[in-house]
């Protein structure tokens, strides 16, 4: 029996999407994303706030880099990755990523300078419905990670 792998997030770009073009020609973009979620404890509303690592390739990475900016709000899917890696020290190191496979830009379209519709593709299924926000997903991607 197979599993799902599948993760939903909205919230805030902690900064502008770091853009890197890998061998092969194939772009990766990633940021960090915090969600917020607000609570009671003890009478008093507390706010705690989660940092995410969320990672975009290819078209998506291409897109991310010139609508998304720091501070903007954004839905994304995507799936739950770890990887390894060895720090210079030689010590194992984890890191648990989103690796996104669409976007959701929010907000007033006057927060964005150019129109997505340029470069984008908006599938059938989640065109938009309110008017200030719009999707972004891969349109010719196969779904392959490089790794």
């Amino acid at each position: 029996m197979s599993g799902i792998n599948k993760v939903i997030l909205v919230g805030h770009l902690g900064k502008d999407p770091e853009v890197r073009h890998l061998d092969g020609g194939v772009t990766v973009a990633s940021f960090p994303l915090a969600t917020s979620e607000t609570y009671n404890k003890d009478g008093k509303r507390v706010e705690q706030t989660e940092w995410h690592n969320i990672v975009l390739w290819r078209g998506l990475a291409e897109v991310a880099s010139k609508y998304l900016q720091k501070g903007k709000l954004v839905y994304i899917e995507g799936k739950l990755r770890t990887r390894s890696f060895e720090d210079k020290e030689k010590v194992k190191k984890y890191v648990t990523e989103i690796v996104a496979e669409n976007f959701t830009m929010l907000g007033r379209k006057s927060d964005f300078e150019q129109s997505p519709a340029i470069s984008a593709h908006t599938t059938p299924s989640t065109e938009t419905k309110i008017e200030d926000e719009f999707t972004i997903s891969p349109s010719d991607e196969n779904g392959d990670l490089p790794f």
